[in-house]
């Protein structure tokens, strides 16, 4: 197995802070980021029997789905779901905000439209087509760019976004993310037998895949010196950041955890922390038997003492490429409610895990920072650090 470094950034200087002032999605609890947290707080699973498609030949029959959702209908579920947050938060970006999209799939039913009915564009599923909506409905004019790198695309994206800002190429930056359950999507990850029969369980030793789930939403990046100039109130900064390759399998992940422990050190190193500074991590835990074995391997190496792990996904499922930008929100609410929430679904903690996560609340310290971690196919993996 060979460790690809694939990140510069670090070298970047570091006087102008990259920071959150905005921030909004839409996952499988509902509208926004309060119904989502209180239902990861209280323990409640957003993942149900699926009625949008039939599952008689998968391997499992349930994901976390947004209600309300039209499948195959006129917009693809994503645009839905990116007209619903934009109409709520119309002019939250200023026009000269530069747009990364993340997403593994974007408006791919809008293929399975064409394919099983003949209407429609078979091509209109393009990341670029949907780039263009998404900055039509931002109604911004700045730079775009497309960032897709499986299920690390979220995290990728806001790396590079602050990678922008801290280098001061951008004093503004909106990163939208996205993905939604479509029968394609679903027939994936079944045809890997990665799909869980039962709502997924990340770090229980009786985890065996993970559960699919949807999510849209946005976070509006700006330089710290910007955000105080146009008084907007800072939820939090994207203090480091660090992404690497496994370079080990189409699929699986690295069984030794270098790729993600390099991808740590890196945001640790970017963000100018140490062990002592991260008061919790929020983890890829998807609840496949791999994934969690190697990220616990990976926060062994680098940290000396256990850290409080959790993952969200047992609630609201695998978002995919929405899954960092979906998990920042979540973390920064948790630095400040001080509060890590528990890893639903948890119930007897894997031999590895013990000691680490956890399917209760806990304490988080003052001024600690938040190590948030994803891993997609092929291989890759990122890393932030949030305060």
């Amino acid at each position: 197995m060979k460790t690809v470094d694939i990140q510069d950034e670090t070298s970047f200087p570091k006087d102008e802070k990259a920071v959150v002032v905005s921030c909004d999605m839409i996952t499988a609890y509902g509208h926004g980021i309060d119904v989502c947290w209180d239902g990861i707080m209280s323990g409640r699973t957003a993942v149900a029997d699926i009625e949008r498609f039939s599952t008689w030949a998968f391997q499992s029959g349930s994901a976390a789905i947004v209600d309300g959702l039209k499948y195959l209908g006129d917009d693809s579920l994503v645009l839905q779901m990116f007209n619903e947050i934009f109409n709520r938060n119309s002019e939250v970006a200023p026009k000269d905000s530069a747009l990364i999209l993340a997403s593994t799939k974007g408006e791919i039913d809008l293929l399975e439209k064409n394919l099983l009915s003949g209407e429609g564009d078979a091509l209109g599923c393009n990341l670029d087509n949907l780039l263009q909506k998404v900055k039509r409905l931002a109604g911004i004019n700045g730079e775009v760019i497309v960032v897709s790198a499986a299920c690390a695309s979220a995290s990728a994206a806001i790396a590079r976004a602050a990678a922008m800002i801290r280098s001061g190429q951008k004093d503004c930056v909106l990163v939208a993310a996205c993905d939604s359950v479509t029968e394609f999507v679903y027939a994936g990850f079944s045809s890997l037998m990665a799909l869980d029969k039962f709502p997924a369980r990340p770090f229980d030793k009786s985890r065996s895949g993970l559960s699919l789930g949807e999510a849209a939403g946005f976070v509006l990046l700006m330089s710290a010196s910007r955000a105080a100039k146009e008084g907007r109130k800072v939820l939090g900064e994207v203090r480091g950041w660090g992404l690497s390759d496994d370079a080990n399998h189409m699929t699986g992940p690295s069984r030794t955890g270098d790729g993600l422990s390099l991808a740590i050190t890196k945001a640790l190193k970017s963000a100018g922390a140490d062990e002592e500074d991260i008061g919790f991590i929020s983890a890829h835990g998807t609840g496949t038997l791999y994934n969690d074995a190697m990220e616990i391997k990976s926060f062994k190496s680098v940290f000396n003492k256990d850290k409080p792990v959790y993952s969200i996904k047992g609630g609201l499922g695998h978002t995919m490429g929405a899954a960092g930008l979906v998990e920042m929100i979540i973390a920064l609410r948790a630095l400040k409610e001080k509060t890590v929430p528990p890893t639903v679904n948890f119930k007897d903690a894997d031999d590895d895990a013990q000691g680490w996560a956890s399917g209760s609340q806990r304490p988080v310290e003052e001024n600690k920072c938040a190590l948030l971690t994803n891993a997609g196919f092929s291989g890759i993996n990122a890393a932030l650090v949030l305060a």
